[in-house]
């Protein structure tokens, strides 16, 4: 593998460890702000990489894909990574309000993304030209992180968005969650999934563009 390459995955990796970060701690932020200090309390309202990582998720697998992508083995297809999942007591929240706060808690990452993504077009008109591919890379990881984790499926904040806004029980979701990392894996293979992704992904990549002016 060349240096080049090599040089390419660490920065891709960067980014999405920049994202995955941000994205988890604007989860417990917005937990705090709605009534639940759980998070709080385990120090995760943090920019710190470290407090939101796992080996697994946010290393070892995130790497690897980065490797078999590099190499154009279609195995990197299967390969996701993840930050650790913030603790969320949703019984803190407001009784009348325990369900909107919900919401609002699973789509602060999303939207967190998204901020980025508007941050790195930004960033575009400061960046020299060797940074512009590297911001590039940042707002294209942020837009896949905010979409992917928008599916409807557990673990997913698409799912505690469904969760909350279709007052499904504990019991349920639970019930739902059992084999939600196989379905998020066969899912996302859909060639009907991926053309939505791809889709959602490049229509707000337009739509950044046009917020900062670049047309």
């Amino acid at each position: 593998m060349s240096p080049d390459a090599i040089v390419n995955i660490l920065q891709s990796y960067l980014c999405f460890v920049i994202a995955i970060t941000v994205h988890e701690a604007a989860h417990a932020w917005a937990a705090w702000k709605c009534g639940d200090d759980t998070a709080r309390l385990m120090g995760r309202i943090s920019l710190n990489p470290v407090v939101h990582m796992e080996v697994v998720g946010t290393v070892l697998l995130p790497l690897l894909g980065q490797f078999l992508a590099a190499i154009g083995s279609a195995a990197a297809g299967w390969v996701i990574g993840w930050g650790k999942p913030v603790p969320v007591n949703s019984g803190n929240f407001p009784s009348g309000k325990r369900y909107l706060y919900g919401m609002y808690v699973a789509l602060a990452g999303p939207a967190s993304n998204i901020l980025l993504a508007l941050i790195g077009m930004i960033a575009i008109f400061v960046g020299s030209e060797e940074l512009r591919h590297l911001i590039m890379v940042f707002i294209f990881v942020n837009l896949g992180l905010c979409f992917f984790n928008l599916l409807p499926i557990p673990p997913l904040d698409g799912s505690y968005v469904l969760r909350y806004l279709f007052n499904i029980s504990d019991e349920a979701y639970r019930s739902m969650a059992q084999f939600g990392f196989i379905a998020v894996l066969l899912i996302v293979k859909i060639p009907a999934v991926q053309a939505t992704l791809s889709y959602a992904m490049m229509s707000t990549f337009s739509f950044l563009r046009l917020i900062v002016g670049l047309g």
